[in-house]
């Protein structure tokens, strides 16, 4: 997910180091539901929680979430329930059986399982460009959060493009022809905007067919479409201007060096090297970049 960072932010090293220190990630307390927190990005324990390579930055965030089943829950409060109208003759009421129910939770709390993710994050302080390697809105909303809590005066904006994704991908599919330095692969998924909700999905299919063309002049919109840029990077665009599935293909990685000692700021540099080219490329395909409000 792409963000576009604020024209006045910028920060040193030690600062940005500073800030983030005080929101270090620590595991979720024995009746703590949910833990978001900073960890190095090398894994390399007591490490910078920011590392430069190539003056792009690198974080990583920490989400730590402990969960009861609610059939567990809601199994155990029936049982208590049935206690307690056994003991008193009542039946316990709405607000009664709520009020179990959180206490079960809270009893439950230390023996819940721990689910743990991490995020990466990129910041291209040239481009004042933020990219966060989330698959969901969620997650990006916890890494936004805690970077404009931690990061003083940095303000961020989802990137918004003159054409929407939807719009210039079926332009794409019924000129059976993609944008400059792209070509359009063989994964597509179209969905009717009408109440019908009608989906149709190709996987390794063709689609400069006439077929694909017909569905999509019919009103059948594209919601993901699978690209690649010069031979380079492949991914899938989605309607919402994320980029999913992404792949850096055998030719990035000639003349790379192979020590493995080096894989962090291998990888990173060339990560942010294909990305850094990729994204204007793209905004330029969707007919450029919004202006700010």
């Amino acid at each position: 997910m792409v963000y576009r960072v604020g024209p006045d932010w910028s920060a040193t090293l030690a600062e940005m180091e500073d800030g983030l220190d005080g929101a270090r990630f620590t595991p979720c307390g024995a009746s703590q539901e949910k833990s978001v927190g900073w960890v190095e990005p090398r894994g390399e324990a007591h490490g910078p929680l920011v590392e430069s390579v190539g003056r792009q930055l690198i974080l990583k965030l920490k989400i730590e979430t402990k969960t009861v089943p609610g059939s567990v829950v809601t199994r155990k409060a029936k049982e208590r329930a049935a206690q307690i109208e056994a003991t008193t003759g009542r039946k316990p009421g709405k607000k009664a059986i709520r009020e179990l129910k959180d206490d079960i939770k809270l009893e439950l709390m230390p023996m819940a399982f721990t689910k743990e993710a991490t995020v990466f994050v990129w910041i291209d302080p040239g481009a004042k460009l933020l990219v966060i390697d989330a698959g969901s809105q969620a997650k990006a909303d916890d890494v936004v959060t805690m970077l404009v809590k931690c990061l003083e005066g940095l303000a961020v904006t989802l990137l918004q493009t003159q054409q929407t994704p939807t719009t210039a991908m079926s332009e794409w599919l019924i000129a059976q022809e993609a944008p400059a330095g792209f070509s359009v692969d063989r994964e597509c998924e179209l969905k009717a905007a009408d109440e019908s909700k009608a989906v149709v999905r190709y996987t390794r299919h063709p689609l400069d067919t006439e077929e694909v063309k017909q569905y999509v002049q019919s009103g059948k919109l594209p919601t993901r479409l699978a690209l690649t840029w010069n031979s380079r990077v492949s991914f899938v665009l989605t309607e919402g201007l994320q980029l999913k599935k992404l792949a850096f293909l055998d030719v990035v990685f000639e003349g790379a060096s192979s020590d493995k000692d080096d894989g962090f700021d291998a990888d990173a540099a060339i990560a942010t090297g294909e990305l850094s080219k990729l994204l204007p490329d793209l905004i330029d395909a969707l007919g450029g970049e919004m202006p700010a409000a």
